[in-house]
């Protein structure tokens, strides 16, 4: 982010200066992340904790009002900062060729880089939101400025949509404030500290909060439903997923690829680092709703595939519906579809990449995205079709590929989720209509692009063999997919002390 900052006092005409700062600057994230997980201890809670005062202001009577630089990782947020690191190293591989106000392309991006990574890793709340903040104006700016033919309309969605989720998140923020006491300063009224508000002894006795009563018009119901609703439009579920498929369609390939890959995992990142340890009887209590909305998305998401005729918007509707295993795992609250939630989200964040690289490597030479103007490219591009057979049979989640791995271990959490009873059951075989349909459009696609008949509206001259940086961008989102298919304790090995930890501090979470 800083480095972001400074380009916007390089001259415009030193161009080369920008794209080889951000590249430098991504590739330096890579090595200190390898360091720091070189390092890494799974079974301890935080590690490479930095911890300074922010603000305080002094309210009189009231304490005072303080918050804290306060970031660290765990065995929740290391999966997801290194699939940040490396996606943000491939975006920037994937704008080179961006030519446009090229000094606010890449300033924007790095500013964004900072504030995707920020919102991983930060323990205070406050902090938290104005890292999911900073996240809204660069995208808002990338995808209004050099994005398609409706960029304004689908920036200007994506702005209302997330500042709506940002105001009840920042509401439930305020909430949660209100409720808690930092035990160690008696001089300061209230505490964003989420280490400090994860210990139930320290609530506030008198709070609302504090009460035993989670339904639906209870308090503690009141705030899971801001949080909830909040995280929801960015994860996002249905019914509050309409600015995401407008988004990606007008959106330039690496934003789609940050989009899908980083932004959403935000959502399902916020339920489990903030909304679940805070009200875990409240989670309870709604498990069965948050399990519903996790189908609903599965099945509408991919029937919305099914019927999509834009290889891009297919591929943004498919991430609907993977994204709502996210929601049925953590509806479980086993420790399987706990762990299946979180993988899913790396597993998905790979895969997702991929798919919009691969839309964009066949727009850059055709500009053109109806699949029905395709047919029988695996004769003319056979590379770039072995690349799309990985990704579809890893999104469809074939086994030997992370997609499998993830969905499996929810599907098992959601069959054995006591809290949810029969209707746990059911649901999970309801969401296996979501996977034949994931199979049917991914399948009917392949069947009418690659196989068949050679044609493409664009002319076979447009169809070029895929360059040295398009196979530097593919391979390794290609072999990550299927070493953590075929090896999930690599990322295992990191998830499951988490939820362990997590699911025994919060026994209210686990049926």
């Amino acid at each position: 982010m800083a480095i972001g900052l400074l380009l916007l006092a390089v001259p415009v005409r030193l161009r080369g200066v920008f794209r080889w700062s951000a590249l430098l600057a991504s590739v330096a994230q890579v090595v200190v992340f390898v360091f720091l997980l070189r390092s890494f201890d799974a079974a301890q809670p935080w590690q490479a904790m930095e911890q300074t005062p922010w603000f305080s202001i002094d309210l009189g009577t009231w304490g005072k009002l303080q918050a804290t630089y306060l970031v660290a990782i765990d065995g929740l947020s290391v999966g997801l900062v290194g699939l940040s690191v490396l996606v943000l190293l491939i975006a920037v591989g994937s704008s080179w060729h961006v030519q446009e106000n090229i000094k606010g392309y890449w300033s924007l991006l790095l500013i964004l880089n900072g504030s995707i990574i920020g919102s991983f890793c930060a323990l205070d709340l406050l902090l938290f939101y104005v890292f999911f903040e900073f996240m809204l104006i660069p995208m808002y700016f990338l995808i209004g400025i050099w994005g398609g033919p409706r960029r304004e309309y689908a920036s200007i969605k994506f702005f209302l949509y997330t500042l709506a989720g940002s105001i009840f998140i920042l509401i439930g923020i305020i909430l949660v404030y209100l409720s808690y006491q930092d035990p160690t300063q008696p001089a300061v009224a209230h505490t964003f500290n989420i280490l400090h508000i994860y210990q139930p002894l320290q609530l506030l006795i008198d709070s609302p909060l504090y009460s035993t009563d989670a339904t639906l018009g209870s308090y503690r119901g009141w705030v899971f439903g801001l949080f909830f609703i909040g995280f929801a439009i960015k994860l996002p579920a249905v019914p509050l997923h309409t600015w995401l498929p407008d988004a990606h369609v007008e959106a330039p390939t690496a934003i789609s690829v940050v989009l899908a890959a980083l932004l959403l995992k935000i959502g399902g990142y916020g339920l489990i680092r903030f909304v679940y340890p805070v009200l875990p009887d409240a989670a309870q209590h709604f498990s069965p709703w948050v399990a519903a909305v996790g189908l609903l998305s599965i099945i509408y998401g991919a029937m919305n595939a099914l019927a999509s005729k834009d290889l891009k918007r297919l591929v943004a509707y498919s991430s609907v519906s993977h994204m709502g295993f996210v929601l049925l795992g953590l509806a479980s609250g086993t420790s399987e579809g706990t762990a299946g939630a979180i993988y899913q989200m790396i597993s998905h964040g790979l895969i997702s990449a991929m798919l919009f690289l691969l839309v964009g490597v066949l727009y850059d030479r055709t500009h053109d995205r109806e699949i029905n103007h395709y047919s029988g490219l695996a004769e003319r591009m056979k590379p770039f079709t072995a690349f799309v057979l990985i990704a579809f049979f890893a999104s469809m989640g074939i086994p030997g590929f992370s997609g499998f791995i993830g969905e499996l271990m929810v599907f098992l959490g959601a069959f054995r989720a006591a809290g949810l009873g029969a209707f746990g059951m059911w649901v999970a075989l309801a969401a296996t209509v979501g996977l034949l349909l994931g199979a049917a459009y991914y399948l009917w696609t392949l069947q009418r692009m690659f196989f068949g008949p050679f044609h493409s509206r664009a002319g076979e001259h447009n169809l070029l063999p895929l360059t040295a940086r398009e196979y530097a961008l593919l391979l390794p989102l290609a072999v990550a997919t299927v070493v953590l298919g075929l090896f999930p304790q690599l990322l295992l090995h990191y998830i499951n002390p988490f939820v362990q930890k997590f699911l025994s501090a919060f026994p209210a979470l686990s049926h």
